[in-house]
Parts: structure tokens; sequence; C-alpha cells
């Protein structure tokens, strides 16, 4: 299980949190009820577990559909499924209205874009300058206000979503604490992953993937800071798209650090991913790194979805640290292998990424300066009252212990507020230097040597318990398939690839170099198409 940088299951303490009941509406009760039928709610061809955001706009520009009948279905289900599930912290009051704006738009024929009408959740580190709180899963930040929307949430609106509410995450993206527990937040409690409501979503994108998988929303927004988006999509059966840093705006997110941030979207399948991305990406003038992307995605994404994407494609296949420790993963990362064969792709064998051998090193020293300079600045620009530095944050933890400690430390916060947070200190950018270097090298030159148009691995292992803090021999073993992509700043998606025998999901990942997103989602979509593995959750208690 991944969080914001690298594992919160094993290695050091700094590893834990670098490695990935605040209600606007409130949310009744009922967990013993069975999730809604689509054709209950919204009626004959309309099923909710298969149908695309294309196949929607299409119901609504024939009538057969509403954006308010297509919200109030999904308010229903978070309704009756999220007292389970713990994915989703806050319901925007205004949805239904937004809905019925929409509505009006698509009847003057005037849809402002491929979102038009859709429900999304994002994950609440993502500003709204709407009555929905911002808290990135912290109590500290209730009384916060945002003035404006996140560049992200701005394209989203322009695109004509319909802004459902904020996901669950782990709290402050799984960087306040060595012993947190993935999918844990003040605000939110508990997320559960909805397959087996005891196994874990992963973290810190816990309740994108989870609403995504369970169908709360239409799609869903994440953030990745070492696999915080790809590991909840591999826990719970999601496509999750990592995107090339900056292809996506970072402006108006709590930061961890704009050197490794990537918010991207989580959803039931590629074809809602792509289209969402799309919706999301533009140049930002306000994000540096951002402002480099015009034009690294094609006009249109339908020209990257091809059933026969992986014909004729060389993909390397990294084995090392990800089978030989979980029989489960073999087995299904061996179909895969056979399946992509089956595709018209050339197989490599033998293709290996290292990973730093020494994160303390180099990696530890640059993100924590990093963590206290980019929070300390998103916090003296967000108006309201709550505290205005990493310092007041620790002193307000301390303050309200019984709630903000009650399941672990802060240590994280403790050790970043120790740095200058100086990003223009020689040593600190020796630091960040080495480790953006190396992990672009570790891609890059096994690309080259093996002539690769993407590499393929297990995203993770199976689903642990929901309250586990780490150790044991397979999660020592197991290699993060993030720990590069991250620190590379390059795309890393991860799509379903079957199942543990007791019903637990696996993913598996398509891995590039910097913008090739358009290239691994089209490789993502043939997979996905030829496969189409992804079975809809079954919310049991717990494993036999």
């Amino acid at each position: 299980m991944r969080s914001s940088i690298a594992t919160p299951l094993r290695r050091t303490a700094i590893v834990a949190a670098l490695a990935s009941a605040c209600l606007a509406a409130p949310l009744a009760a009922h967990a013993d009820e069975a999730p809604p039928t689509s054709a209950t709610a919204l009626g004959q061809g309309v099923d909710l577990e298969r149908v695309t955001i294309l196949d929607l706009q299409q119901a609504m520009d024939g009538k057969r559909l509403t954006s308010e009948q297509l919200t109030r279905t999904y308010l229903q289900r978070i309704h009756q499924l999220n007292p389970r599930l713990g994915a989703v912290v806050t319901v925007n009051p205004d949805a239904v209205a937004l809905a019925r704006r929409s509505d009006a738009v698509r009847r003057s024929g005037k849809a402002r874009g491929p979102l038009e009408g859709i429900p999304v959740l994002l994950k609440d580190n993502m500003d709204t300058a709407d009555r929905q709180p911002t808290t990135a899963g912290s109590t500290a930040l209730l009384g916060a206000r945002p003035a404006k929307d996140a560049f992200l949430v701005k394209r989203l609106r322009e695109a004509g979503a319909v802004i459902l509410g904020k996901a669950n995450m782990t709290q402050w993206a799984n960087f306040r604490s060595s012993a947190t527990i993935a999918g844990w937040s003040s605000t939110g409690g508990q997320t559960h992953n909805p397959y087996v409501l005891d196994r874990s979503p992963c973290g810190s994108s816990s309740g994108s993937a989870a609403a995504a998988a369970a169908g709360l929303a239409a799609v869903t927004i994440g953030t990745d800071t070492g696999g915080s988006i790809v590991c909840p999509a591999s826990m719970t059966s999601t496509v999750g798209v990592k995107p090339t840093l900056g292809l996506v705006s970072r402006t108006g997110i709590v930061p961890i650090t704009a050197r490794h941030d990537s918010p991207g979207p989580i959803a039931r399948n590629t074809t809602d991913a792509a289209l969402t991305l799309w919706a999301i990406y533009g140049p930002d003038a306000a994000d540096p790194d951002s402002a480099q992307t015009a034009g690294k995605l094609p006009a249109d994404y339908r020209t990257v979805l091809k059933r026969d994407a992986l014909r004729g494609k060389r993909i390397g296949v990294w084995r090392t640290g990800h089978t030989g420790i979980d029989p489960d993963v073999d087995r299904v990362f061996e179909a895969t292998v056979k399946q992509l064969q089956a595709l018209g792709a050339t197989v490599v064998e033998g293709v290996d990424v290292p990973t730093a051998k020494n994160p303390a090193e180099h990696l530890y020293p640059a993100v924590l300066n990093e963590f206290k300079h980019d929070l300390n600045a998103y916090l003296a620009a967000t108006p309201g009252t709550h505290p205005k530095t990493l310092t007041g944050l620790i002193a307000y933890n301390n303050k309200h212990a019984k709630i903000e400690l009650a399941k672990f430390n802060q240590d994280i916060f403790e050790m970043a507020d120790k740095t200058t947070g100086d990003l223009s200190d020689p040593a600190y950018r020796e630091h960040r230097a080495i480790v953006t270097t190396q992990a672009r090298r570790s891609i890059d030159e096994a690309l080259a040597k093996y002539r690769l148009d993407a590499i393929v691995s297990p995203t993770e292992l199976p689903a642990p318990k929901v309250d586990y803090q780490g150790g044991g021999k397979d999660a020592e073993a197991f290699v993060g398939t993030s720990d590069n992509t991250s620190a590379a700043g390059y795309p890393h998606i991860s799509v379903p690839a079957g199942y543990t025998k007791g019903g637990l999901p696996l993913g598996v990942s398509f891995i590039g170099t910097r913008y090739s997103d358009a290239k691994l989602l089209g490789y993502a979509y043939a997979y996905e198409q030829a496969t189409q593995v992804r079975k809809a959750p079954r919310y049991l208690p717990t494993l036999p």
C-alpha cells in the first residue's frame, strides 16, 4: 500500500509518510440497505456500473436522463453506502441546483464541455469557493475560506461538471506521521474498501478511489505524490491516472511538494479517466510546471483510445521486486503479460528500474524542506481562521490532541518544521537535483536500452487490513512502482488486472517517460477492452 512519496508499510519512519464528520449536507446512516439499482433510479438502459460518461451524455442529449436525475441518484447512493464506506466527507449543498442549471444550459443548446451535467467528487485537498470546506482531512482547516476555486476545479466547472462534494482522504495526504493509517482523517473518519470492508483502500486518495469504485460519482479526482492515486486505484479495481508533473495544475491544492504533487482522475474505466484528464488539463501561468504543458496532449482524447494501440509496441516487463512475493499477484501478472502478447505487443523480459538505495540521503531532506515551504505558502495565502504556518498546525494538533492525535502522532510535521524551508539553499538544491536526475535516468535508460514504448509491472500487493501500519516480509520485499515515477515527475497509470482468490482487486501499471501520458492511456485502454476483468464491489464485511 502506498502513500504520498513511498510506503506507509515499511522501511523507516519517514518512508511511512514520504512513501503517499464534516458535512455540508448530512449523510444519514442506512448501512443495512443494498446499493440502489440504476434501473430503479434512472430507468432502463442506464447502468451506473457499466455506463461511461459518453453514454450518460448521449442519454441526456436524447432526453432520456437529466443531470438532476443523475445527481440525485448519486446522492442517494452516497446516502445509502457512505455509512459503510466513509468515502465522502462533504456533500455539496448546491449540487442539485448546479444540476438544474446544467439541464437548462443543455436545453439552450449551449453545452459547455464534455462533462456537462456530470457529477464529480473532489479529494478534500482541493479549494472550492463555495459552501464546502477544504480541510486536507484536518479540523485545523475547518475555518479556512478559499477565495477561489483551484485551477482544476475551475476547469471542471468550465467543462460543465457538477461538483458533487469532497472525498475523504488520508489526513494531510499521509504526510503528518510515520504511523499514519491509510484512509483515516479527523474530519471524515476511516475510509473502507468497497470490495471487503475490513480491508484498506490505500492512501491518500482513498475516498476518491472508494467512491469511484462504489459508483458514488461518475468520476473522482485524486492527487498523487508517491502512489496516492495508483495504489488506491489498484486496491479498488479502478483506473487511476497520475499525469506527468504539471500536466494538471496544482494551484489551489493543499500541497506536499510541487516537485511531486500531481492531480489526476480516478474512474471505473479508461474512457472516463481520459475524458476527465483532457477536461482538467490546461496551462496555468500560476504553476510553473503547468505553464510549460501547452500542446502536450492531442486535441481530442478519442484519437488515443484505440483497441489496437498495443499492436507492434515494445513493452518491458518489470518483475524485480514485484513477482515471487504473492502468488495471486504472480498469477494475475502472468495473465497480463500473455494478454499483452495476444494484443500484438512485443514483450521484453528482464527489464529493471532501479530505485534509490538510500532515500534518507537525498529524498527525505528534499521533500521535508519543500513541504515546509509549500505548505506555509498555501496557509498564508488562504483566507479564514486557521493556523497560518506549519508551526501553528503543530501547536493546534497538540491543543486538540484528542481529535487530531487520536490515532497517530505528528513526527513528520515536526521533522519538516525543523528544516529551513528555503528552496534557494545550495544543500537542498543538490538533494533535489540528485533525486530527480536519478529517478528520470532509471526510467529513461531502461526505455532506451530495450527500445521500449512503456514498462508494465504489478501496481501493488492485495489490500491489507484497514488499520495496517506496516511490517511483514511481503511488504518489505515489494518495490513501489511509484517510487521512480513520482520523483521523476513521469506519468503512471494503474488499470484493473484481476483479483485474488478471495476477491481483492489487483492492478497493473503502465509507466513511461515525460509527457507519454496519451500513449500510456492508449495502451491501458487496449488492455482494458481486451480483458474486461473489472467486477462490481460486493461490500463483504470480511474475507472467509
